[in-house]
């Protein structure tokens, strides 16, 4: 990269980073960082200044006081597979990439927990604890690429969630960087740790607040038994209703998942997890135990899934058969992106007992605004992740695409549910949280940064609009009800 496109506080930065730092920490240059100008987000792209890729806490700690000395912002990264461009560069900050801190460093089966580095991904946790009887039970559709740390700052969650929770329940403590590189330690191995719950306050901060440079997760013993049925429904919103319908009967599944019609004929294409193409909806119900346990949970859900309209329902008790049906549900992205140029993937969490609502007001959109939706959503827990498919060569398709995905957003917030469950805000819902929080509220967010980022370095301009920003859209939430964006008003 030419040094006369940087300024000369960035100039002398970089002289200073290569002067601290080994040369192969560091990289620069445009065919370097192109890799890094996004992450699962793609519409959204920016180089930052350069990318460095630490593999210790001191490296990171070295970083992150020249950036203070100099002035200079941050952006932290884990695996790259966020999909709300919380991980997008800002334009002359340092891309902070924590993949090369991928260790595990200790397994206590005692204490029943591992200590790992942000870079460690989901999934190998799991394959390091299996031999042991145990595993992480977090577990979203890219656990075999994201890392933990990005897990810890989106908050992710996955199928089994419903059941085991999201990464704040699973997360014990956490060895975090401040913007200064001063070391905090969250949380413990004790149940309840004096003074504020910070911990809880830094999983799914999105980086804003600090830099994990290590985690303490709780493991968990495989279950005794586990069986996954499947059921078929000729309409959707039966689907749903069977979704509210087991909770009512007092059964949590481990996973509770549902796909319309459109997301099933791809995950079948794709994948041939025997998926009954001609279903307007499945739902992927899981539930473990003992075997005593398993015969009764599995005879009473069969009967309220035929109670509540299902055409066929399989139960698939081998470990081949179960995996495979998951496979399906976990490849369903993918799968969709092979039905259009593009598809924009939205993530929000309503009521349970308004699924069938939201699905039919989403399915009508649909079909007023001219762009197909593939549905695929943990359904026990309401998270919705609407595919809206569209084009990118097409004149207009793009903003149509977005416009329909703030409405669904929007649509969220109204019946009393939030913009986001897993993804997080990064800068594609900025003008969404004017939706949902107030003035009095998005003020206090800016104070706890304030408390923790005094000078706001850490990945700025993400996961928290500026009050400006909520006033120019005509978009702050009211007491009452909210007020529409005004762009979202021609559908």
């Amino acid at each position: 990269m030419e040094e006369s496109t940087h300024t000369p506080a960035e100039q002398d930065f970089l002289r200073a980073l290569a002067a601290a730092l080994p040369a192969e920490r560091v990289r620069s240059g445009r065919e370097s960082l192109q890799p890094y100008e996004c992450d699962g987000l793609s519409v959204l792209r920016e180089l930052p200044l350069c990318v460095v890729l630490p593999q210790d806490r001191e490296e990171v700690q070295t970083l992150l006081r020249l950036c203070r000395q100099y002035q200079i912002p941050v952006v932290p990264r884990g695996a790259g597979t966020g999909l709300s461009g919380g991980a997008r560069p800002v334009a002359g900050a340092v891309l902070l990439s924590l993949a090369r801190m991928n260790r595990i460093l200790d397994i206590d089966l005692e204490n029943r927990t591992a200590r790992v580095q942000p870079g460690v991904r989901n999934l190998a946790i799991s394959q390091a604890v299996r031999p042991f009887g145990f595993y992480y039970a977090p577990d979203p559709s890219s656990q075999i690429a994201c890392s933990i740390g990005g897990n810890v700052a989106e908050n992710s969650g996955g199928v089994h969630c419903l059941k085991y929770g999201l990464t704040v329940h699973n997360v014990l403590a956490l060895e975090v960087l401040t913007a200064d590189g001063e070391v905090l330690h969250l949380g413990g191995l004790t149940p309840e740790v004096p003074g504020y719950d910070l911990l809880a306050l830094f999983i799914g901060s999105e980086g804003l607040l600090g830099i994990v440079v290590e985690v303490t997760v709780r493991l968990l013993p495989v279950p005794e038994n586990t069986v996954v049925l499947l059921a078929a429904f000729a309409e959707l919103g039966l689907a749903a209703d069977a979704v509210s319908a087991i909770i009512a009967a007092g059964i949590i599944p481990a996973g509770l998942e549902m796909m319309d019609r459109l997301a099933i004929q791809a995950a079948e294409d794709f994948v041939h997890a025997g998926y009954p193409r001609d279903a307007a909806a499945i739902l992927l119900c899981e539930l473990d135990g003992s075997a005593e346990e398993l015969v009764e949970r599995v005879a009473l859900v069969e009967e309220i899934l035929r109670r509540q309209g299902a055409d066929s329902i399989r139960v698939a008790r081998d470990p081949d058969t179960r995996a495979l049906l998951w496979k399906g549900r976990k490849a369903a992205f993918p799968a969709v992106g092979r039905m259009a140029p593009d598809y924009y993937c939205m993530d929000g969490t309503i009521p349970r007992g308004r699924l069938a609502e939201v699905l039919e007001r989403i399915a009508r959109w649909s079909e007023e605004i001219g762009l197909a939706v593939a549905n695929v959503f943990h359904a026990g827990d309401g998270n919705l992740h609407p595919l809206i498919l569209y084009d990118a060569n097409a004149a207009g398709q793009i903003a149509a695409a977005e416009s329909f995905g703030q409405r669904i957003l929007a649509l969220c917030v109204e019946v009393g549910g939030s913009i986001t469950g897993e993804h997080g805000v990064g800068v594609e819902k900025l003008d969404s949280m004017c939706v949902q929080f107030s003035a009095a509220e998005l003020e206090t967010m800016h104070r706890i940064k304030g408390a923790f980022d005094p000078e706001g370095r850490l990945n700025p301009g993400k996961a928290v609009p500026t009050l400006h920003r909520c006033a120019e859209l005509g978009a702050m939430h009211v007491h009452g009800g909210v007020l529409p964006f005004p762009e979202l008003e021609r559908f």
